[in-house]
C-alpha cells in the first residue's frame, strides 16, 4: 500500500509540476485574480502547482492539503518559503472529523464525498479508480481561515465532488474563487451557484480540463453557467468554473 501511494504522488508531480507542466498559461490566468501581497487559499493544495503560480505572481498563500503525503510533498516544496503556510486539514462546512475516501494510485481524487464516490462506480472515464482506504480528517472551515488569515483576494477550490459543502462554510462574499466541477456530479456545481447567489451577485467564466484558458469572451451569469454545464459532453470530464464580483 505504501509503495502504491508513493506512486501515485510521484505520478501527481510528473504531471503537475513536471516539464510539460503549463506554468506561462496558468499565470496568464490566475493573473487576473491575483496581485502582488494579495492573499491566496488553496483548498486542495494537491502538489502545490496553484501554490506555485500564486507565489510566482507574488501572493501570499495559506494552502490546505489533507493527505499526509501530499502535505509531506507540499512541505519539501514550500515548506521553507515564509510566504506559503500548509494546513494538513479539509475544509468543509464546520469544524469537526470526516472520513477522507483515498485513492491511493491516484491521489488527485480523493475526496471527502462518499456520493462522488458512488457517481464515480461504472462511469464512463472513470473505470479503473478505486478508493482503497479511508483516514480521519479534522476539519475546518472558509470562514475560520478568514478569520485567523484575513479575507483573500481569491480562493481556489478542489476538492473533488465536495466543493458545495466547502462553500457552505463561508458565510461572506469574496472577491474571486474557483471550483472545480466534474460531468458525474454536475449537481454539485449547481449547489455552488446556489450558495454563491446567496452571498453577493457573481459572474462566471469556464476552464475546461487543465487548458488554463477561459471559454468564454464574456462573464456570463449563474443561470447561463448553470445551463451551460447542463450541455457539457460527459467526456469532457471536468473543469474549473471561475466566479467574481468583478468581471475582468
Amino acid at each position: 500500500m505504501v509503495s502504491q501511494s508513493l506512486h501515485g504522488v510521484f505520478r501527481s508531480l510528473r504531471v503537475y509540476l513536471g516539464p510539460d507542466a503549463p506554468r506561462e498559461a496558468m499565470d496568464n490566468l490566475y493573473r487576473r485574480f491575483v496581485e502582488p501581497g494579495a492573499l491566496a487559499f488553496d483548498i486542495g493544495a494537491h502538489v502545490g502547482d496553484r501554490v506555485s503560480s500564486f507565489r510566482r505572481l507574488g501572493a501570499r498563500v495559506i494552502a490546505v492539503e489533507p493527505q499526509p503525503l501530499l502535505f509531506s510533498a507540499l512541505h519539501h516544496i514550500h515548506g521553507c518559503d515564509p510566504l506559503v503556510e500548509i494546513i494538513d486539514r479539509a475544509v468543509g462546512p464546520e469544524a469537526g472529523m470526516r472520513d477522507l475516501f483515498v485513492n491511493t494510485a491516484n491521489p488527485t481524487v480523493s475526496t471527502l464525498s462518499e456520493d462522488f464516490v458512488h457517481q464515480a462506480e461504472g462511469a464512463p472515464g472513470w473505470e479503473g479508480q478505486v478508493w482503497d482506504a479511508h483516514i480521519p480528517i479534522e476539519t475546518i472551515t472558509l470562514d475560520g481561515l478568514i478569520a485567523r488569515y484575513g479575507v483573500p483576494s481569491f480562493v481556489k477550490i478542489d476538492v473533488e465532488g465536495f466543493e458545495d459543502a466547502v462553500l457552505r462554510g463561508l458565510s461572506q462574499p469574496v472577491k474571486a474563487l474557483s471550483f472545480e466541477f466534474t460531468t458525474i456530479a454536475r449537481d454539485v456545481a449547481m449547489a455552488c451557484f446556489d450558495r454563491l447567489s446567496a452571498l453577493a451577485s457573481y459572474r462566471y467564466n469556464l476552464s475546461l480540463g487543465e487548458t488554463q484558458a477561459l471559454v468564454f469572451d464574456r462573464w456570463l451569469s449563474d443561470e447561463e453557467m448553470a445551463s451551460h454545464l447542463s450541455n457539457v459532453p460527459h467526456d469532457a470530464n471536468s473543469g474549473d468554473v471561475y466566479a467574481t464580483l468583478d468581471p475582468y
